[in-house]
């Protein structure tokens, strides 16, 4: 049974002024790329004659209009799923609203429900280096903060020097380092066998930190060198 069939007037009244205001909208700016002011002729798609090369041009414009907005309302769908995720919403709930199932909304927004980025830093200008750990639910505030912790790092002691940042499959997606010669924080591409990070509790985790001590060193030194 359709989900349709259990709106109430009130809802399904909704939705057809919603479908209709939209319909609007995108005839509109199908006649605006024509060059037909808002309030001229033809005032809806049913308005032109049917086999005239003026209707054949101005409903290829409307189709291309449609088309875009099938785009944007997939960005529009993936930025709301992402936010419902970072509000605690799950798969079940998100498809619900979608009208999709939850595996379906499982699969087309894969990252929305329980993602994590986590930010690793190194501080410390000499070996043994100190590090830290922040955790987010949005990649570019984790970036940001890598950003500045390093750009800052220079002018404190015991200040970062490098920051990755993994996804919650604890994959490296981001990273960057202080570098001397440029005097700022530069992005980096770090060694395959640092791409995964171990969890943090691991004994691996202390010898993943180490490699990327090491690395860190030897590529501040090398820059060191060619400035």
């Amino acid at each position: 049974m359709s989900d349709d069939m259990w709106l109430s007037d009130g809802e399904e009244e909704g939705r057809v002024g919603f479908a209709t205001a939209l319909q609007q909208l995108l005839w509109a700016e199908a006649k605006r790329r024509e060059g037909i002011p808002a309030d001229e002729h033809p005032h809806s798609v049913n308005a032109l004659r049917p086999d005239s090369p003026a209707a054949r041009r101005l409903h290829l414009r409307h189709l291309e209009v449609a088309a875009q907005c099938g785009k944007v309302a997939e960005q529009v769908m993936e930025d709301a799923a992402a936010r419902a995720g970072r509000a605690a919403a799950s798969y079940p709930e998100m498809g619900a609203a979608a009208g999709i199932t939850r595996q379906a909304a499982r699969n087309r927004w894969p990252q929305a429900v329980g993602t994590r980025w986590t930010l690793h830093t190194l501080t410390g200008r000499d070996h043994p280096h100190g590090t830290g750990t922040a955790t987010t639910r949005s990649r570019a505030k984790a970036v940001t903060a890598g950003w500045d912790a390093v750009r800052k790092g220079d002018a404190a002691t015991g200040g970062a020097v490098a920051a990755v940042v993994c996804d919650s499959e604890r994959r490296v997606v981001w990273a960057c380092l202080f570098d001397p010669a440029e005097y700022d924080a530069v992005t980096v591409e770090v060694p395959e066998d640092l791409v995964l990070v171990p969890a943090g509790s691991d004994e691996d985790h202390r010898a993943w930190t180490g490699r990327w001590a090491q690395f860190v060193d030897a590529e501040v030194e090398r820059r060191t060198v060619r400035a």
